[in-house]
């Protein structure tokens, strides 16, 4: 298959989780006391399509730099892996999640209730992100497949990922901006992915019309 192929694949995966995400985010926001299971469940499959486009995502940018650029092809490798761990923790955590809103016979909020989230949601998801976006930037920084701006804009947002790993000290409030499973720490990282993924995705499947103009 060609690279053009692998670019348009890569930012259609990226442009689907990021609208996947943009929706999903503001349903976290709708209720202030614990939501209706329809909200929940809604928004969890929703966040399950976008995570099942993240991995499309990761395996089609793998092999991307494989063909541009082979030299880097650890750094795609750990990108592709680190994200598919991303991917599996935060589908563990919406399964655990789902399953608690279905057994329980009364409304509850599962960020605060479903104590096992907290830290998968929380630490362990920003660590693992920021590791992600750190080889992503990496590659494209130096293997220059896309315009420059993505490069440090991927540093950035590890940057304000690895921020909030020391979050579990703080708490289960969800409205605690700093808390371990606060609306910092996870809603806020999860709208900053969703745009600059949107960015990324069209970026990149435009790129598959002029690829020798985007390095």
């Amino acid at each position: 298959m060609s690279e053009a192929f692998f670019r348009r694949l890569t930012g259609l995966a990226g442009i689907t989780a990021a609208a996947a995400l943009i929706i999903g985010v503001p349903l976290y926001f709708v209720y202030s006391g614990p939501p209706p299971d329809s909200n929940v469940l809604a928004r969890l499959l929703i966040q399950i399509v976008a995570l099942a486009s993240l991995v499309v995502f990761v395996t089609a940018f793998r092999e991307l730099v494989r063909r541009v650029s082979p030299a880097y092809d650890w750094a795609g490798s750990l990108a592709f892996a680190t994200g598919l761990v991303y991917a599996t923790i935060v589908l563990v955590s919406s399964g655990l999640e789902a399953g608690e809103v279905i057994a329980t016979d009364r409304a509850i909020d599962p960020t605060i209730e479903v104590s096992g989230t907290y830290i998968l949601y929380g630490s362990i998801s920003r660590l693992m992100l920021a590791l992600f976006l750190a080889a992503v930037g990496f590659v494209l920084t130096r293997a220059k497949l896309l315009p420059r701006w993505t490069g440090p804009s991927a540093y950035v947002l590890a940057v304000i990922n690895l921020a909030f790993v020391p979050s579990l000290f703080f708490g289960n409030d969800p409205a605690d901006f700093y808390a371990a499973n606060g609306w910092g720490s996870t809603a806020s990282m999860g709208a900053l992915l969703s745009y600059w993924l949107l960015a990324l995705g069209v970026s990149t499947y435009r790129s598959a019309r002029r690829p020798a103009l985007s390095r």
